[in-house]
């Protein structure tokens, strides 16, 4: 969690995936559940793009290896909401930055370049 503070150096943190949240558990709930586990450096809560509602899972990220591995331990398979929590290492990291796409007009600009000449030039129909 950052509060205007800029975002975290998350690179050098471990993080854990939680799954089975409610839909009513915020980063809070889960900071006050793991902290006592060690330093906590951020909780994320991933959010549908629509709707904003959680999607279900959250990372939370420990400085220190060992702690996230406490965590896990200590928190997989406990109730927090009324559900039972799964907890292990998360495999992949949160991306800094969504990879850019294309636009619309450069895609298009790239078919036309497949089947059709540029305005000048001839096409070789050998």
């Amino acid at each position: 969690m950052s509060y205007g503070h800029g975002s975290p150096d998350i690179k050098a943190m471990t993080s854990l995936k939680v799954d089975n949240l409610t839909y009513r558990t915020t980063p809070e709930d889960l900071r006050r559940s793991f902290e006592k586990f060690g330093e906590i450096g951020d909780v994320y809560i991933p959010r549908d793009k629509f709707s904003r509602e959680s999607r279900g899972f959250a990372f939370v990220r420990f400085y220190d290896r060992r702690d996230a591995e406490d965590a896990m331990e200590g928190m997989d398979g406990r109730q927090l909401d009324g559900r039972e929590l799964r907890v292990q290492m998360a495999r992949y990291t949160r991306l800094e930055a969504p990879p850019q796409r294309e636009s619309k007009s450069s895609e298009k600009q790239n078919e036309r370049g497949k089947g059709e000449a540029a305005e000048g030039e001839q096409m070789d129909h050998s």
